[in-house]
């Protein structure tokens, strides 16, 4: 089962009103005291947020601009080589700044006029019904903090980088909006928690981790991938299954490692016809046929 605890550091709020981000002894900056109230202050800004309002400025460092300029100019060369055309014209589309972190406001006024989504600031973890569920309003939930600068190719969380460079590129072009927008209407249909898994796990295998037969080569869309500077290089020598709803929604995986099991595409209207059908018609009882057959 996704444990989504695993997959944010916790946030609390303390008595006083301040905000504070518990960050693991293995993470690469927990030992680093400037990087842990940057991470405070920066979930504050979530948690004090108020939908509707323009999104909080994160006051960004140096430093901090300089890792998003690296590890951008990195991913922009190897989306040339793998991710599918699909991708690149909508990351054509929303034309991302290279040398900067943009603001999550910034990327709303971007994204919007294209697909009519805007970005919600998130603080980290949010339920799996709330972050899948406002798809269908087009909103998206994305964290505002980046990756440790000590490991600047690596993050244990998904940071400002995946949020936007992964998940807005795709968010810029219509067929794939289209498709978000289905997984958020059917968060929202199904009522039960196995059903409600189901979905996310079909969400997790192709929206987030998904692969696409295009040019006689197997190309990413799924921004887990097209964001990881690493994972990049490796997704072809995964295992590669087919396309297949109950395989997906049934699967297993570890967050915290390299997805060893994709499923393929072998199109994007294959892509809409299986997986955004599925979202479109779904209700617990269809999922619980697909489960226990």
């Amino acid at each position: 089962m996704f444990e989504e605890a695993q997959y944010f550091a916790p946030v609390e709020t303390q008595g006083d009103g301040s905000v504070v981000v518990e960050l693991s002894q293995s993470h690469p900056g927990f030992a680093d005291p400037v990087y842990r109230t940057r991470r405070n202050a920066i979930a504050g800004l979530a948690v004090n947020y108020q939908r509707g309002m323009p999104i909080p400025a994160a006051e960004y460092t140096e430093e901090e601009h300089g890792i998003w300029a690296l590890v951008a100019g990195e991913l922009a060369v190897k989306h040339k080589r793998y991710a599918t055309e699909e991708y690149l014209e909508g990351a054509a589309r929303l034309g991302l700044p290279y040398e900067r972190i943009p603001q999550l406001e910034e990327v709303s006024e971007l994204l919007e006029p294209l697909t009519g989504f805007r970005y919600l600031p998130a603080a980290g973890l949010v339920p799996l019904r709330e972050f899948y569920g406002v798809l269908a309003d087009g909103l998206f939930h994305s964290t505002q903090y980046i990756r440790h600068h000590s490991v600047p190719f690596y993050t244990p969380e998904p940071d400002v980088i995946h949020e936007v460079i992964g998940h807005a590129n795709a968010l810029a072009h219509d067929r794939f909006a289209a498709l978000y927008r289905l997984a958020g209407d059917a968060a929202r249909r199904v009522e039960g928690a196995e059903a409600l898994e189901f979905v996310s796990k079909v969400f997790w295998f192709t929206m987030e981790f998904g692969v696409m037969a295009e040019r006689d080569e197997l190309r990413a869309y799924g921004a887990g991938i097209l964001s990881s500077y690493g994972e990049i290089e490796e997704f072809r020598g995964m295992q590669i299954r087919p396309l297949d709803l109950r395989d997906m929604g049934q699967t297993e995986y570890d967050i915290t490692k390299y997805q060893d099991v994709l499923f393929r595409a072998e199109s994007m209207r294959h892509l809409e016809d299986v997986v955004g059908e599925f979202w479109a018609t779904c209700d617990d009882d269809s999922i619980a046929k697909l489960t226990h057959v």
